[in-house]
């Protein structure tokens, strides 16, 4: 390659042009590990643009990234800052700043000069908007290079050209997967659909993108020709205009207008489909200052990226302790779960040992494993030596012993005190010093469970979800002699596992079980109200939660509901408050309606599907006047919202952002809310606190704001404002 001459563009973009005309712009913002697209990177290169476009030498322009990946897209923590601080400004002014960087993107594609992104990496969002920018694209042919635009699945739309570009490039109907979906493409399928130009061996990148430009560079994108024509037709085209007919009732029917995102996309795609492409970018532009002041946007973003990153990045970790990475786990109980967490383990590269009481369920929990991973190896996802390997890492055992040079063990035995403390007096018997001893419980205190070991500082709480080698939260309870230490290495553990956990203090039910609970225990409290159990849930699907109440208690089984209620009566008896749904449950329990595994529970379900049994109209009759659909909805919402708030009052919860990830990740909380946090700050805290009272005044006590609402109410702050933070629970 001919010697280059390298200019410094505000330590964000290398500039260099080499002896043929060919400047190299690489772009590797300092003190990140991934490029993003904020002030700093717009300034850079807008530089950049002016220094091609004025240089008479310069003949064409390559758009690389000194680092791993390509571009990972807008800086949404900065975004995410910068939305109170732009709440007040005029619509014309949002205007302009939410099109500064299609602005600069469009100013790439019409410099006059051939532009080629070299794509050595990951693009996504707005970092692959700069490569639809630019006039030829090359991509890596490698695992690691993945292409699309994400930004529907945090409530925003490609708003740098994204919804403009790829319709003209591929097509509408094409388009709309990667852009209503999140889809994302790796470099085989991306070259297929014509994302991108080549693909080319990562040490052949930059020399395939010179080659174009000194060979066939062209300077105009195909949308600026007078003669273009959308691929397959506009959004008037008898072949497409079906796509927006039939695609607007699926996406209402899945969303049930909870989401602006999707239909903000599609209105962008039928309206600039119709327009030049500076028109339709004005459009694009003004869909994306609607979607991303909409609290849908801000809580999604704020959750689903912000709050989860420094979750994942270690928000709760004591400092002081160096880093841990577990070698060895012991997996104590077989089952579901036990088998779940030790395929997890095993995948990541730990070595597992799965223990149970007898050799043949120790077994089992790894044929749990086995089946998991055959699937992947039939579809093609994965290679048979990758799925061997990882099945070598699980012995399945019965003797503790072998957990003598253990760095982790979690528990997942039934949810039973005694049993659990047997098995905790085992492990305390053979344990090293330095393993931490988890319990994946999901309502018993550690607290409590941690007075069976000698060591219970050493004693954490780790709540998985089922399945949990797919689930991606872990609750992590500490007690209340949990040490620094331990907390530490258990949130290490996680990072390695590739979870995203949140940190709560010890109560019963900690916040995630207590908050589910308040849904389902209220929904069912509903049917001995003589509310109509499809009205129950159709509201509860049209709020936003994924099942409805009635459907996941008979997936889950009634029968197992019923023995966790005597369970806990047994143990807390002086504390004991049996739900609403307690008579509803034990009466379908006595009638042998154990839910679906027996073919029958509020349902009846056969082999055709599912439908209400008649005969709980007879247990208890229907109401001769429903309640509205809008207030079940609200109900639904407001009860979980209420618990949250309660266990922040509580102590529960240290953080809201660890409730908002833990309803949404954990339990299934609607994602368009943000979380309950998000979703009462987005309401207004006064409004939500008077629209509480309502609900409590028509349905219940459980509706009831606690006092925490009422003070926060009365002094003007917000969770993610003025944040009302609870002392941690002695």
């Amino acid at each position: 390659m001919p010697p280059q001459k390298e200019e410094n563009m505000q330590d964000i973009i290398r500039y260099a042009v080499d002896a043929d005309g060919i400047a190299t712009l690489t772009i590797d913002h300092p003190g990140k590990t991934m490029n993003v697209i904020d002030q700093a990177f717009m300034d850079s290169l807008s530089a950049c643009i002016d220094q091609v476009a004025g240089d008479e030498t310069v003949k064409g322009a390559i758009v690389t990234s000194g680092k791993d990946s390509f571009v990972a897209g807008a800086d949404l923590l900065a975004m995410e800052a910068n939305l109170d601080n732009t709440a007040y400004d005029p619509v014309p002014v949002l205007f302009e700043k939410y099109g500064s960087l299609s602005r600069v993107f469009r100013r790439l594609e019409t410099c006059g000069k051939p532009v080629v992104a070299a794509l050595n990496g990951t693009a996504m969002g707005g970092g692959f908007e700069i490569a639809l920018a630019c006039h030829h694209r090359v991509l890596a042919d490698t695992p690691a290079a993945v292409v699309g635009l994400p930004e529907v699945q945090v409530g925003l739309l490609p708003g740098a050209g994204g919804t403009q570009r790829l319709p003209r490039l591929i097509g509408i109907q094409a388009a709309m997967p990667y852009l209503m979906e999140g889809k994302s493409a790796a470099p085989e399928q991306a070259l297929r659909a014509g994302l991108v130009h080549e693909l080319a061996a990562p040490a052949d990148l930059l020399a395939t993108a010179r080659r174009w430009l000194l060979e066939t560079p062209t300077a105009v994108q195909p949308w600026d020709e007078k003669d273009f024509r959308f691929p397959g037709g506009t959004a008037l085209d008898p072949r497409v205009a079906p796509a927006f007919v039939v695609g607007n009732t699926l996406l209402q029917a899945s969303t049930f207008h909870n989401l602006p995102a999707p239909q903000a996309i599609q209105s962008c795609l039928y309206e600039g489909s119709l327009l030049p492409i500076d028109k339709a970018l004005r459009v694009e532009t003004k869909y994306l200052l609607t979607v991303a002041r909409s609290p849908v946007s801000r809580g999604m973003v704020r959750t689903l990226f912000v709050n989860k990153t420094r979750a994942e990045k270690g928000l709760h970790r004591p400092a002081g302790f160096a880093p841990f990475s577990c070698r060895k786990l012991g997996m104590i109980g077989a089952g579901m779960m036990g088998g779940g967490i030790a395929l997890n383990a095993a995948q990541r590269g730990i070595t597992v040992v799965l223990i149970d009481r007898e050799q043949a369920a120790a077994e089992r929990g790894k044929d749990y494993a086995a089946r998991a991973l055959a699937k992947q190896v039939s579809r093609g996802r994965m290679a048979q030596d990758r799925m061997d390997a990882i099945l070598a890492r699980i012995t399945p055992a019965t003797d503790y012993a072998l957990l003598r040079d253990a760095d982790m063990v979690v528990e997942a035995v039934f949810e039973d005190r005694a049993i659990k403390a047997e098995v905790t007096k085992k492990l305390d018997a053979v344990l090293p010093g330095h393993c931490v001893l988890a319990s994946n419980t999901s309502a018993l205190p550690i607290t409590m469970l941690a007075q069976a070991s000698h060591r219970p500082e050493r004693f954490i709480g780790l709540h998985f979800f089922s399945p949990a080698d797919k689930m991606p939260l872990v609750e992590v309870i500490r007690g209340r002699q949990t040490s620094d230490a331990t907390l530490a290495q258990a949130l290490d553990f996680i990072a390695q596992l590739k979870k995203t956990p949140i940190v709560v203090n010890d109560h019963r039910g900690f916040f995630t079980s207590r908050f589910i609970g308040a849904f389902v225990d209220d929904a069912i409290g509903m049917v001995a109200e003589g509310i109509a159990p499809a009205l129950i849930e159709n509201c509860a699907k049209h709020a936003g939660m994924p099942v409805g109440p009635l459907a996941i208690t008979d997936e889950l089984s009634i029968e197992l509901a019923v023995h966790a209620g005597e369970a806990q009566a047994r143990e807390f008896p002086e504390d004991n408050k049996p739900g609403r749904s307690v008579p509803v449950l034990k009466t379908l329990y006595d009638l042998g309606r154990l839910g679906k595994k027996v073919g029958k529970g509020f349902y009846d379900h056969d082999e055709t599907g599912k439908r209400v049994w008649p005969g709980l109209a007879g247990l208890y009759p229907l109401r001769a006047q429903q309640p509205s659909a809008h207030d079940l909805k609200q109900r639904i919402l407001y009860v979980q919202a209420v618990e949250a708030a309660r266990a922040m009052e509580e102590g529960v919860l240290m953080n809201p952002a660890d409730g908002d990830i833990g309803a949404i990740l954990g339990v299934g909380f609607p994602a368009y809310t943000g979380g309950p946090f998000c979703f009462i700050d987005g309401v207004g805290v006064a409004a939500f606190v008077a629209e509480s009272d309502r609900l409590a005044d028509l349905f219940g006590e459980p509706l009831r704001p606690p006092q925490l609402l009422r003070d926060m109410a009365a002094s003007g702050q917000t969770f993610y404002g003025s944040t009302a933070r609870a002392p941690r629970a002695t």
